[in-house]
This record gives structure tokens, C-alpha cells and sequence, in this order.
């Protein structure tokens, strides 16, 4: 770290002491108050981040502080209305409909809900996000082209060839397509079937809602998709917004001296709302690559389902006697199978120290990411989250050809008859390949296994949903693989069923693992060293998903992650 950042980083640190440490009574919200919100960028469904990092611009805000202070506005009745000046925002479905649900809520709750959309550019979630406004105004130079949903899917077989790589696979589940995306050139028909039905299933979903928020048919809106409205006079002709006001004259409408900004709302206590908990649960996120080991954020910056540290979260909330029940919010693709187990055994031993665990499912929460869960008391998951993927494979790239375009020499010596799964300069046998079956096959088995008992299933069942395929929350919901569909407050709807609480019972979330101590922060930040990165590549937004989640994951080991890597947008 230079002086210069050094210096100015201390200078940051020392300011927000400071402001810390004056920072005093709440701020005064009149009657008839208005509370301005800006929706911008990803809402991590993941532990908050850490102060310094957040301030230093190092960290994402977060989904559940978000829907904290929202749900705090339904409560107050000073609050007259909710402004949301919607920008670019980067949501998976099952983020987009949990802010979308709560802006219906407060438009129930007697608030009065206003989207401003002030991005340009492919959209759909964002402006999902907003039909759960009771008005929708678009800035003059609004650009959202609606012309519906698309997705598209990525395969390096050929690539991988003309490298002289050889992609060596296994797998149990004839959906599990993850191997494709590496070792085809297109996709297979159990995929397409799959993929197929995926974006028949969020297409339902987001025609429902956009028809619903809007006052519309979906035959209207399918008509409107049709019609392809990039923004501006085309969109208001067609019903999907409101008017068309600059930003100036719009927040004329309300009084100055009664517009709050979310971020000076935040300081409002809940003791100042009289909210009185009945009842803690504990909230435990589990979110990124399900991986073995601890932490909380991966090499990329990125959150990880790290098993050790969502296992110790999950028995230290059960061992908390102030604890009622177990909220386990989850956002994952998936992963180690080892770790998925790891957490799965602390769902289980919560359970038995008597603690209610309700999964509540987020953008994803597929193979590993479902493993975690599948023995919780209750699993509540969004329509249009991806879920399910049971099924398991390993992946075995083979360089012997492209070491030989190189000019590269490789001896091999092995102690051994099936020594050869280690190598990857060749082919394996077909012994071998038969160990290495075998050895999926048990893993398989095991998740099966799992699954049957937590959703009361037999493992032919299991196996039937399962072979690798994902669902849609709705989807499985229906084939019983999900109990209820909503989001986190649903979730705590259900956790207050199983504790006796009315369904309407004030309840104290905590977070756990619980936030580290400010000295904490400050320690790591003052004693860090920032490593040098290598530049990364231009890829593709799918691409570089999958490269990422690849990257953090455990070679030659079972994985237990979503067929290919996709994404509806």
C-alpha cells in the first residue's frame, strides 16, 4: 500500500470514528414523510459487508438490509410515500422478486409507491422490480427495450479440441450437463428438454407479474413483447409506464423538508416503532460455491458457501438459547460434495438440539446449494428460482495432445494398476474409468439418500426428480422437492408456524456468524497487503460466470453443481 493510500485511508478510518462515535439520536422523520431509495447495482444475498470495506468500495450492499428497512416503512405511519429511482440493477429472478414483493407490500400496508426508471439499456428485472410500484415514471432519456426474455449457453468442445485437450467426464444423471458446457459442441436433448422448460416456467412468471403490476392481460402483455417498446412515448402507449417526467420536477411534487433518503431513514431505531419481539431467529446466509474449509468471500471477492464457516454458524445458533428457529437463506450453484454433507450434518444436529431450520431459497440454490437444505423442516423458494440438480459428476481435462503441439515431453511412473486417475497427460482405462463411476455413483447415492429423508420421499422417487435436472421453484413445488413458495418473509411466516407464533408475531432476525467487532475491521485493513492481479479477459457475461465458479472449485473431486452454467435474461 502506497503512503498516499495509506495516508488517505487512515484519514477515512479516522472520519468514520468520528462520525461513529458522535452520531447521536435518531434523526426527526415528520408525518407525511417521504422516503427517497435508490435501486442500483446487485444486492448481495449474502452477509452484510464489512463496514471498512464498504466504505472503501469493496463490498455490495446488502439484499437483507434492504428488505429490513422496507419492512420498518410498512410499520411507520409517518411514512407517507416510497420513492424508488430505479437504475441499472444486477438481480437473478429470485432477488428481483423478493424486492418486487416487498414494494407490493408497502402499497399494501397504505403507502403510497412510486418507480422512477432512470436506466438504459437491457432490463427485465429492473423493470419487474418496478411493477410492484403503484405508479411507474420513466425519465425523458429512459431506454428499456421490452422485446422479452432470452437465454443463451456456451460450449468449448471445439475450442478444447483445437488445443488438443481432451475432456474426460463422468457423470450420474442424464440432465447433468454440466460436462457439456466443456466437452460438447451444442447441446444434448435431455438438455435442451430441460433448458427448455426453464425458460417456459420464468417466461409464465414474468408475463404473471408484469400483466398483474400493470392492470394488464398476458395476452396484452405478450401483444406489447411483440410490439418490442425500446422506452420513452412507446412504452406509456402500451401501458408499462406511467408518464415520462425529468428527475428535477419529479421530486418537486413532494415537500424538501420532508424527504428522507434511505440512508438517513436507516437510523431510525425499531424501539422508536414499538416493535417488540416476541420471538429471535437466527438468520444464517449460505451463499457463492459451496466449498470445504472457512471464510466467507473466495479469492474473486465473490461470497462462498464455505462449510466450516456456515457449519459453526448453524450449531452456534442452535446452541443459543435465545434462538427459536434457524432461518437458512441460501444462494448457491452448488459445489464440493464433501462440504454440501459437512453443512448438511450441522442441519441435522440444529434439528436435534430442538431448533426449527426453515431453508428459504434465493437466485439459486441447485445440487450442493439443495443439498445443504434438503433437511430442513421447511424449504420455501421463489417461483422462478433454479433449484433441484440432483445429480453429480467429475470432470478430467486430458493435455497430452496439446503437450505434444508444444514441443512438450512427459513421462509418466506410476505405483499402482489405477494410479492413471491422477494423471493428465492421458486417457484413462476402462478399469479405471469403472473406479471412477463408482465413485460417483456412492456420492449419488448419498444425495439421494438425503433427499429421501428430508422430503419423507423414497430414493425412487428422488431419482425420478432427480437425474441432474433443474426446477424452477414453481416446478418444484409442485413435484414436492419445495414446501411453500415466497421469499425470506414467507420464510419467517413458516418458522413462526413451527414455533407456535402467530404468523403475524414481531420477530428479532440476528445474523450469525455475527458481524465482527469495528477494531476487527480496522486490524485487517491497517495490517493487509493487496496482491496484484492478473488482468482478466473480456468474456461474455455466462462465460465468465462459469469460469469464476469453476475457479474456486476442487479438481478430479464429485461436484455437485448445476448442468451448465445459464442465465435468463
Amino acid at each position: 500500500m502506497s503512503r498516499t493510500r495509506a495516508g488517505v485511508t487512515v484519514a477515512v478510518i479516522l472520519g468514520i470514528v468520528a462520525a461513529l462515535w458522535w452520531s447521536g439520536r435518531p434523526p426527526d422523520i415528520e408525518p407525511g414523510s417521504t422516503v427517497m431509495v435508490t435501486l442500483q447495482g446487485a444486492y448481495a444475498d449474502a452477509p452484510t459487508s464489512p463496514l471498512m470495506a464498504r466504505v472503501l468500495g469493496g463490498g455490495e450492499a446488502s439484499l437483507t438490509a434492504l428488505l429490513g428497512e422496507l419492512a420498518k416503512i410498512e410499520r411507520d405511519d409517518r411514512i407517507d410515500t416510497v420513492v424508488f429511482r430505479i437504475r441499472s440493477l444486477q438481480l437473478g429472478w429470485g432477488r428481483a422478486e423478493e424486492i418486487r414483493d416487498a414494494l407490493r407490500r408497502l402499497g399494501e400496508k397504505g403507502r403510497k409507491t412510486v418507480a422512477y426508471l432512470e436506466f438504459e439499456g437491457f432490463g427485465n428485472a429492473s423493470y419487474l422490480v418496478a411493477t410492484g410500484a403503484q405508479r411507474v415514471v420513466a425519465a425523458p432519456g429512459h431506454r428499456n427495450p421490452f422485446v422479452g426474455l432470452a437465454a443463451e449457453y456456451l460450449f468449448l468442445g471445439g475450442f478444447f479440441e483445437k488445443l488438443g485437450v481432451d475432456i474426460e467426464y463422468e457423470r450420474i444423471g442424464r440432465y447433468k450437463s454440466a460436462v457439456e458446457s466443456y466437452a460438447r459442441e451444442g447441446m444434448s436433448e435431455p438438455s435442451r428438454e430441460m433448458t427448455t422448460a426453464l425458460l417456459d416456467s420464468v417466461e409464465d412468471r414474468f408475463l404473471e407479474l408484469v400483466a398483474e403490476g400493470r392492470g394488464l392481460t398476458r395476452a396484452q402483455v405478450e401483444a406489447v413483447i411483440e410490439k418490442a417498446p425500446t422506452g420513452g412515448e412507446p412504452m406509456k402507449a402500451q401501458g408499462l409506464i406511467d408518464e415520462i417526467v425529468p428527475w428535477y420536477e419529479f421530486i418537486g411534487r413532494w415537500d424538501e423538508e420532508r424527504r428522507v433518503p434511505l440512508s438517513t431513514y436507516a437510523q431510525v431505531p425499531l424501539e422508536a416503532l414499538d416493535f417488540e419481539p416476541e420471538a429471535t431467529f437466527a438468520l444464517v446466509h449460505g451463499a457463492g460455491p459451496v466449498l470445504v474449509g472457512e471464510g466467507r468471500y473466495g479469492s474473486s471477492g465473490s461470497p462462498v458457501l464455505a462449510s466450516d464457516t456456515v457449519a459453526s454458524a448453524l450449531l452456534a445458533a442452535a446452541e443459543d438459547e435465545t434462538v427459536r428457529a434457524i432461518l437458512f437463506r441460501i444462494d448457491s450453484p452448488g459445489g464440493s460434495a464433501l462440504a454440501s454433507d459437512i453443512v448438511w450434518q450441522a442441519v441435522e444436529r440444529a434439528k436435534e438440539l430442538g431448533k426449527p431450520v426453515v431453508a428459504s431459497f434465493s437466485d439459486v440454490a441447485a445440487s450442493g446449494g439443495y443439498y445443504v437444505a434438503a433437511g430442513a423442516d421447511r424449504i420455501v423458494a421463489q417461483p422462478t428460482t433454479y433449484t433441484g440438480s440432483i445429480g453429480v459428476f467429475v470432470l478430467k481435462p486430458v493435455i497430452g495432445g496439446l503437450l505434444e503441439k508444444l514441443g512438450v515431453g512427459v513421462e509418466v511412473m506410476t505405483r499402482g494398476s489405477h494410479a492413471d486417475v491422477l494423471l493428465s497427460s492421458r486417457a484413462l482405462d476402462e478399469p479405471t474409468r469403472e473406479i471412477l463411476r463408482d465413485d460417483i455413483r456412492s456420492v449419488y447415492e448419498l444425495f439421494v439418500a438425503r433427499v429421501a429423508a428430508g422430503r419423507s420421499m423414497t430414493p425412487e422417487q428422488v431419482d425420478a426428480l432427480g437425474q441432474g435436472r433443474v426446477w424452477t421453484g414453481a416446478q418444484a413445488k409442485e413435484r414436492g422437492l419445495v414446501d411453500v413458495l415466497g421469499g425470506l418473509r414467507v420464510a419467517a411466516v413458516e418458522a413462526r408456524k413451527l414455533v407456535g407464533l402467530a404468523e403475524d408475531a414481531p420477530v428479532a432476525l440476528v445474523q450469525y456468524p455475527k458481524p465482527r467487532p469495528l477494531a476487527e475491521e480496522l486490524a485487517e485493513l491497517l495490517g493487509g497487503v493487496r496482491a496484484a492481479t492478473a488482468p482478466e479477459l473480456p468474456l461474455p457475461a455466462s462465460l465468465a460466470s462459469l469460469v469464476d465458479l469453476v475457479r474456486q472449485l476442487p479438481v478430479g473431486a464429485p461436484l455437485l453443481v448445476p448442468p451448465g452454467w445459464f442465465e435468463i435474461r
